[in-house]
């Protein structure tokens, strides 16, 4: 299988929107007058790796970008290539979006390399595209393409983070558990690690438009003055979500302190009304002679009735001093 020599699948374009797909005799057999070549690699095997080394073409510095483990979202052109670094949602099963997936991308006006670590959804919808006829045509519009998709495949994930946020937020005056201070923990550790990297992408997107290329035409420089545009709103919904969130928890914990205070208000009460009684009837218990009433047989109710009298004493005193 090809995949297990680092070739996950190669494509020359035909510039109508459609390709021809093969593997590494399609790749070491194409010419620039074939079509705009696209390879794609899982950089994880050592033949992706020698082939990006020793027949890409590619000098060191590219070569470095496309191998790179961890990538920061970025873009950078020389000599009418385009270095591309971006990051996407990980919608494989069982992941979470905010663990999120980075594609690498050398862009030529005759030739595309992408390489990638782990399955990106987004690599697949291009493919799915070519496939149906209505793919990308060139190594511009592939770049379009592919933000388009990536940006695509990131609102679901904002719907469902603020969804949460908006269950959240209707149960805080019902729910105060710890099980609630969890969540809305989760959704902002969610979102500030979404947002490290959608913020980087956001001025990575925004260079495109202005890099020195030939190969990109002026109506797709607009295209992505668009892209960046979308790019910069989908960080402003992050940012969004992060204060929704940071309002969330704050009402949670001043609902929490509130529910505390009046908890220890009652306490209190109880404790200032108790306190003379216990007093009065800790004294009288007090087991030695001299006692008065101890011979009495209505001492008991003598005693019941002046209890009964100071508390009623303390309730008007503190209904005058507003304590209740």
């Amino acid at each position: 299988m090809a995949e297990r020599d680092g070739l996950v699948f190669a494509c020359v374009l035909d510039g109508r929107g459609s390709g021809h797909f093969g593997g590494w005799e399609l790749v070491r057999s194409w010419k620039p007058d074939d079509g705009t070549l696209w390879v794609h690699l899982d950089f994880r095997a050592e033949g992706a790796r020698q082939w990006l080394e020793t027949e890409s073409g590619l000098d060191g510095i590219a070569t470095a970008a496309l191998l790179t483990r961890e990538s920061r979202p970025r873009s950078h052109a020389r000599d009418d290539t385009m270095l591309v670094n971006l990051r996407g949602v990980n919608l494989n099963p069982g992941a979470s979006p905010d663990d999120m997936i980075g594609v690498r991308v050398e862009l030529e006006g005759r030739r595309i390399i992408t390489a990638r670590r782990r399955r990106l959804k987004v690599l697949a919808d291009v493919r799915e595209a070519l496939e149906a006829g209505h793919g990308p045509t060139d190594s511009g519009s592939f770049l379009i393409r592919m933000i388009d998709y990536l940006l695509k495949r990131m609102i679901s994930s904002f719907e469902a983070i603020d969804e949460r946020i908006d269950s959240v937020q209707e149960r805080i005056p019902t729910d105060s558990g710890s099980a609630l201070r969890t969540e809305i923990a989760d959704i902002r550790n969610e979102v500030i690690a979404m947002r490290r990297y959608l913020a980087p992408q956001r001025e990575a997107v925004a260079r495109l438009q202005s890099e020195q290329v030939t190969w990109l035409t002026p109506v797709q420089r607009e295209q992505l003055r668009d892209l960046a545009d979308r790019t910069t709103r989908r960080v402003e919904d992050l940012e969004a979500a992060r204060d929704r969130a940071g309002v969330a928890h704050e009402e949670l914990t001043s609902r929490m302190a509130e529910s505390m205070n009046k908890t220890m208000y009652i306490l209190a009460i109880v404790a200032a009304v108790f306190l003379p009684l216990g007093l009065i009837t800790g004294l009288l218990g007090v087991n030695v002679g001299g006692m008065p009433g101890t011979n009495s047989e209505t001492g008991f109710w003598v005693v019941c009735a002046l209890l009964v009298a100071l508390a009623g004493l303390q309730y008007w005193w503190f209904k005058r001093m507003r304590w209740l």
